[in-house]
Formats: C-alpha cells, sequence, structure tokens
C-alpha cells in the first residue's frame, strides 16, 4: 500500500494548549508523527497540487486568517501562539470585526487549537499527503494512505479547534467528486466526532458521513455527534452518528462500525475515505475506550471486506509510544 507524508507537516508544533481548565503541553506534538512514521516504514513525498482543492471546500476568507492571523497576532504585541479567549455564543458579527482577537473568536471554536507560524503550511502538506492517496486510488490502487498531521477532522469550512485546521478528508472527498465519482462516503472512527466532516457535507446528498464515536454527552466536541444528527435538505439521511459510551470494547465498537459500513453499502459508493484515530486504543491519555493493539487489524479486515476503493487517512491518537503499532495494525489489517 502507497502512504504518503511531507517532513514539512512536522513544523507545526505549538507550545501549549488549553485543556480542563489549564494549560498543558500540546499533545498533537510532532512526535506523534515521528512515532507513526516508525510504525510503518517509508512514506513517499506527495507532490504539490496547489490550493484549488482546498478552496473548494475552505473559504476564502477562512484560508486568508490562517495565513495572516499570527503575524497580525505579534503586531498586536500578543505573546506566543495564537490562542483565542473569546467566541460568539449566538451568530456571529458581520465580517467587519478587524481586530486579531475577535477574529480568532470568529474563526475557532476552542482554545485547544493554537495556531502558529507553520500551521498553515503544515496543514497544506497534510492535504496534500490525502491529495496523493486519492491520485494513487484513482489511478487503479485498491487503498493508498496519507499520514495526516495535523489531522483534520474537526475543522469545518470557516473554523479551527480539536488540533484542525484544514479538513484532508472532506478536501479529498470533494476531489473525488470533482474528479467524477458521483458518490463518496467518509467512514470517520476516531474516538471523538469529526463536526467539521459533518459540517462541511451536512447539506449534501452526494457525500455519505458515517462516524463512530464517543457519545458527545460525555466528550468532546459535545455540541455534535448526537444520534439524532441525520443531515438536512438534499443532505437528509446522508449522516449516521453512532455514538458510544465510555470504555466501549472490541465487540460493541465492531458492531457498531458495521452498522456503519451497512448503511454506506445501501447509499453504493465509488469511493470510501476512512478517517482512522487511534485515540481508541485502551491507554490514550485523553480518550476512554478500550481497544487493544491487535483489535485495528480486525477493524481494517472489516472494511477492507467490502471492497470498495479505499483512501485512508490518519486522524487523532495521543500514546505516543503505541502509536506506531496500532497504525500499523489497522493496516496490516486492511
Amino acid at each position: 500500500m502507497h502512504a504518503f507524508f511531507s517532513p514539512r507537516q512536522l513544523a507545526h508544533a505549538p507550545a501549549v494548549e488549553l485543556h480542563n481548565g489549564g494549560f498543558t503541553p500540546y499533545a498533537e506534538s510532532p512526535a506523534r508523527a515521528e512515532a507513526l512514521l516508525a510504525g510503518i516504514g517509508g512514506t513517499a513525498e506527495p507532490p504539490d497540487r496547489g490550493d484549488t482543492a482546498i478552496r473548494a471546500v475552505h473559504s476564502a476568507d477562512y484560508l486568508d486568517f490562517l495565513r495572516t492571523a499570527p503575524a497580525r497576532w505579534a503586531a498586536a504585541g500578543r505573546p506566543g501562539d495564537v490562542i483565542g479567549y473569546v467566541w460568539p455564543v449566538v451568530g456571529r458579527r458581520p465580517l467587519s470585526l478587524d481586530r486579531i482577537d475577535a477574529l480568532v473568536g470568529r474563526y475557532s471554536f476552542d482554545a485547544s487549537t493554537p495556531l502558529t507560524a507553520d500551521s498553515y503550511d503544515a496543514s497544506y502538506w497534510s492535504v496534500q499527503s490525502a491529495l496523493a492517496a486519492l491520485d494513487a486510488v484513482q489511478a487503479g490502487e485498491r487503498a493508498a494512505f496519507a499520514l495526516c498531521r495535523p489531522p483534520g477532522h474537526h475543522a469545518g469550512a470557516d473554523y479551527l479547534g480539536g488540533y484542525c485546521y484544514l479538513n484532508a478528508a472532506a478536501v479529498a472527498a470533494q476531489a473525488a467528486r470533482d474528479a467524477g465519482a458521483a458518490r463518496v462516503a467518509i467512514l470517520d472512527i476516531d474516538y471523538h466526532h469529526g463536526n467539521g466532516t459533518q459540517d462541511i457535507f451536512w447539506e449534501r446528498g452526494d457525500v455519505f458521513y458515517a462516524s463512530v464515536h464517543a457519545d458527545p454527552a460525555t466528550d468532546y466536541p459535545f455540541y455534535w455527534g448526537h444520534a439524532d444528527e441525520r443531515g438536512e435538505g438534499a443532505g437528509a439521511g446522508t449522516t449516521l452518528n453512532l455514538p458510544l459510551p465510555q470504555r466501549t470494547t472490541l465487540d460493541a465498537f465492531r458492531r457498531a462500525q458495521g452498522d456503519a459500513l451497512d448503511a454506506i453499502a445501501a447509499f453504493a459508493p465509488d469511493l470510501l475515505i476512512t478517517s482512522f484515530g487511534a485515540d481508541t486504543w485502551e491507554g490514550d491519555p485523553i480518550s476512554h475506550f478500550k481497544l487493544a493493539t491487535p483489535d485495528y487489524a480486525i477493524l481494517g479486515r472489516d472494511i477492507a471486506a467490502r471492497g470498495w476503493p479505499s483512501v485512508l487517512l490518519m486522524e487523532g491518537g495521543y500514546a505516543i509510544p503505541a502509536l506506531g503499532a496500532n497504525l500499523a495494525s489497522f493496516l496490516s489489517g486492511f
């Protein structure tokens, strides 16, 4: 299986994040990618396909914010990385708001996702890795993997959050549609719900989004991912959320993933994109499922057995010593 990653994805390295009421070392560190690389061996450098596919998903004003916010933050005399501290509770003020502090609130939904001078470039190359994997599958490969770091599934069309800035899964799905795929499905099996991916395709009937994740009644991102969220308009029925309780083990997770795959089969996609998170592992420091390393091979085999051309993308997972083995298990099973 071809795998793609650019060393430029390592440059994004915020110092701290706000977590559970205090500042802690940033969990989504470059060491994550280094551990994942060690687990799977060599990867290929993705070519630069430009930002056309990114602009097809993310708004122009948001992309401008990602590029310019660190310099504007520094110019305003703010120390360190860009971290928001005020957000609109209901609605959003007009674009005429220009103070950097207000713009951070407009284009983010949490304080756990600092923005540095290297965040946009690292995220850009994360997306390029996903597009390279898509190209490999479109060229006839059965499956390809992209080590997307920073991850992407919490990023919406015009907001960042959850360690995510650009949504690689959404960009790959839209690029596949633009290249002629009639129907694309996204299976999200990260511990946390992929709220950004859901939002982007919420009113779309051509992209099916199915997620198996921790119940948002108890876990981040709280405001998305409940079982009654099914899409709206043309997208009614093309969102499926399967929340599970903390301490879920393989049997329950596998049943939920099977339900998601059955729903995707009914949708009959031309392509499957899987957002894989290793934060479902039993020892993950910020998550609460109980999957063991060998379980990932079983989940990978179950997905592969459906036979769809597949793009596999990395999302979360924060137990750095175990990341490589967990990813290797999943890919070997697939």
